[in-house]
C-alpha cells in the first residue's frame, strides 16, 4: 500500500512515523515549503498524545525537548486563583503532559521520519489537484519550481494545516477560516520562575487573557524559558499574516495593570525577542473527511481554537488512529471508514466545546459573577461546578485518566503485510 502524505507539520510527520511502525512502509511525505525550519512557539502535548508517542517508541526523544508541567491553574484578571488541578503523572495518568517548543518538536519528528522512511521528504511541492484512477488509486498533482509533477498512491492524506489545499479541493465553497474576533500574540521569554516553576497558568476572561507555561527548568539565577499567549478582543478582520512579527512594547502596554505578586505579565511580554500575531480562527466541522481514497488529518480536518491546548495532541491521535485502521482493516476503504468513524464525530464535539471556551469557562464565569474579584471562590463558582467543567472537557477530548489509562492500544497486533 503506497500512502502519500501532504504536509510535513506535526500531524503529517506523526502520521508518517505511525504508518511506518504499523507495517505500512511505502510512505512519502510532500511539503509545500522548501525547508522545514521548525518555526513557532510553544505547544502542549497532553497525556493521550504522550501515550501514543510512548507506544511509537519516541517519547523519550520528545520528552528531552521540554518540561512536564505538574499542574494547571486558572486565575482572573486580578491574579486571584479560580481553579487548579494536577496534570500528567500527578493527576493519575500513566503518561506525563509535556510543554515543548513547537519548532523543536517538528524538527524531532522530521528527523525520526527521515531516519525511518525509505523515501526522503519531498520539499517544495504544493498540492494543486487530485484525481481518482480506474484502479482505485489516487493521483496528486504538485506545483514545483521545475513545473508540475504527479504522484500516485493507494491513499492520499491531507495533513496540510488550517489552509489545507486538499480540504479546499474537496470543499471548494468553504472560504476562509471564520474569525472569533480575538487576536493572539505568541512569544517566548526568559523570566523569573513563577509559582512552583512547573505550573501552566491561564489568567483573564473572554475579553482578555494571558497564558504562560515553562519550556525549561529554572536556571541557576532562578529564570526559565516561558511560552506565552496574550489574547484580546479587538477590531479587525481576522485576515492577518500568520507569521507577522510585531513590537512587544504595545502588547505589553495592553496588559500594563496585570502585575500580580507571583507574575509580572507586562514584563514577561516585553522581554520577548519576537512576538508573532495571529487571528484566533478555526474551521467549521465537516460532514465528511474522506472522498474515495483521500482523507484529512489534524488541522486540515478539525482546526480549533487553542482553548484546552489540544490541537497538536489531537493531530497525533489522528495519525495513530489512521495507521491503526489502515493496518488492521481488510481493505483500504474499510480502513479509511474506520478512521473517520473513530475520529470525526469526536472532533466535531471537541470543536463545539472549544468554541464554548472549553475548560477555560471557569474564567468566564468568574468574570461574569465577580468582575471586581472575590474573597472566596467557592461563593462565586462552587467546587462541584468547577470540577464538572474540568471533567466534562477531559471526557470530550478523550483524556479522562480512568478512560485513557484503560483504553485499548492503537498499536496493531501484527504488522500489515500489504
Amino acid at each position: 500500500m503506497k500512502i502519500i502524505i501532504v504536509g510535513a507539520g506535526i500531524g503529517g510527520l506523526a502520521a508518517a512515523v505511525s504508518l511506518h511502525e504499523a507495517g505500512l512502509r511505502d510512505v512519502v511525505v510532500y511539503e509545500r515549503s522548501t525547508a522545514i525550519r521548525g518555526l513557532g512557539v510553544g505547544i502542549n502535548l497532553l497525556p493521550h498524545a504522550l501515550r501514543e508517542l510512548t507506544e511509537l517508541g519516541v517519547a523519550e526523544t520528545i520528552a528531552a525537548l521540554g518540561v512536564a508541567p505538574t499542574s494547571l491553574s486558572y486565575f482572573n484578571r486580578h491574579g486571584q486563583r479560580i481553579w487548579s488541578e494536577p496534570r500528567g503523572i500527578a493527576a493519575g495518568y500513566r503518561w506525563p503532559q509535556l510543554s515543548v517548543h513547537r519548532g523543536r518538536l517538528q524538527l524531532a519528528l522530521r528527523d525520526l521520519a527521515e531516519a525511518r522512511l525509505a523515501e526522503p521528504i519531498r520539499l517544495g511541492h504544493r498540492l494543486v489537484g487530485v484525481a481518482a484512477n480506474p484502479d482505485g488509486t489516487e493521483t496528486a498533482r504538485f506545483a514545483t519550481e521545475d513545473g508540475e509533477v504527479e504522484a500516485t498512491g493507494d491513499v492520499i492524506v491531507g495533513a496540510d494545516g488550517i489552509h489545507s489545499a486538499l480540504r479546499a479541493l474537496r470543499h471548494p465553497a468553504e472560504g476562509a477560516p471564520p474569525w472569533s474576533g480575538l487576536t493572539l500574540w505568541r512569544g517566548v521569554s526568559r523570566i523569573p520562575a513563577f509559582l512552583d516553576g512547573r505550573t501552566m497558568i491561564m489568567a483573564g476572561d473572554g475579553e482578555q487573557k494571558f497564558v504562560a507555561y515553562p519550556l525549561s527548568e529554572p536556571d541557576q539565577d532562578g529564570r526559565m524559558l516561558v511560552n506565552f499567549i496574550a489574547e484580546r478582543r479587538a477590531g479587525g478582520t481576522g485576515d492577518a499574516d500568520w507569521n507577522r512579527s510585531v513590537d512587544p512594547g504595545p502588547i505589553a502596554e495592553l496588559f500594563r495593570d496585570w502585575r500580580f505578586d507571583w507574575l509580572d505579565v507586562p514584563a514577561a511580554i516585553a522581554a520577548a525577542d519576537e512576538i508573532l500575531e495571529y487571528p484566533m480562527v478555526d474551521r467549521d466541522a465537516l460532514a465528511q473527511w474522506t472522498f474515495g481514497r483521500t482523507t484529512l488529518l489534524g488541522d486540515a480536518a478539525h482546526a480549533m481554537y487553542p482553548n484546552g491546548s489540544n490541537g497538536g495532541s489531537q493531530a497525533i491521535l489522528d495519525a495513530r488512529t489512521l495507521a491503526f485502521h489502515l493496518a488492521s482493516a481488510g481493505t483500504v476503504e474499510e480502513g479509511l471508514a474506520g478512521y473517520e468513524q473513530a475520529r470525526r464525530p469526536a472532533m466535531t464535539a471537541l470543536l463545539a466545546g472549544t468554541r464554548a471556551t472549553g475548560p477555560e469557562r471557569v474564567m468566564q464565569l468568574a468574570a461574569e459573577r465577580a468582575p471586581q474579584g472575590f474573597t472566596d471562590i467557592d461563593e462565586v463558582i462552587p467546587l462541584a461546578e468547577r470540577e464538572k467543567i474540568a471533567a466534562d472537557y477531559k471526557a470530550t477530548a478523550g483524556f479522562l485518566p480512568s478512560v485513557l489509562n484503560e483504553r485499548a492500544s492503537l498499536t496493531p497486533q501484527a504488522e500489515a503485510s500489504r
